[in-house]
């Protein structure tokens, strides 16, 4: 290669990485604008919420609801039933166990939803405040009140 072959592959190449950091530039401006909006900063903490919630159902059902329930089954612990067919192993215990996890985290989302339905319920039908009256809404007020009492 020549000197000015270089010299036009060094422009070339120079001109592709002012482009891309332009178009990076506004890629992650574009970014920042999407992640920093409401909705998706209460996703995100909705979701982190959410999955500590998942955990402390899960506790409640593994740790406190399913023995009560064993013991009136006769003492039998839900998390190792199991039927073995050939080779599988299919744990029907702790798909149980799932469903009840799953029908109390609904059970909640519910009574949440519509506790937030009726907050703002109430919030739409109390009545607007009337406004306030204009300047001339209030001197013609005052006028008719002074001349009542002339």
């Amino acid at each position: 290669m020549t000197a000015q072959s270089y010299k036009i592959l060094s422009i070339f190449a120079w001109d592709i990485t002012i482009k891309l950091y332009k178009f990076m530039s506004k890629f992650v401006q574009e970014f920042k604008s999407f992640a920093m909006r409401g909705n998706v900063m209460d996703m995100a903490v909705g979701v982190i919420v959410g999955g500590a919630f998942g955990k402390i159902v899960s506790s409640l059902v593994d740790d406190i609801l399913m023995p009560i329930v064993g013991s009136f089954t006769g003492g039998v612990d839900f998390t190792n039933l199991a039927v073995r067919i050939g080779e599988a192993n299919i744990k029907y215990g702790m798909f149980i166990q799932n469903i009840i996890d799953f029908l109390i985290i609904a059970f909640c989302i519910f009574l949440m939803i519509k506790g937030v339905n009726k907050l703002s319920k109430k919030r739409e039908e109390q009545p607007a405040a009337p406004p306030a009256p204009t300047k001339e809404e209030t001197l013609l007020t005052e006028i008719r009140d002074l001349l009542k009492n002339k």
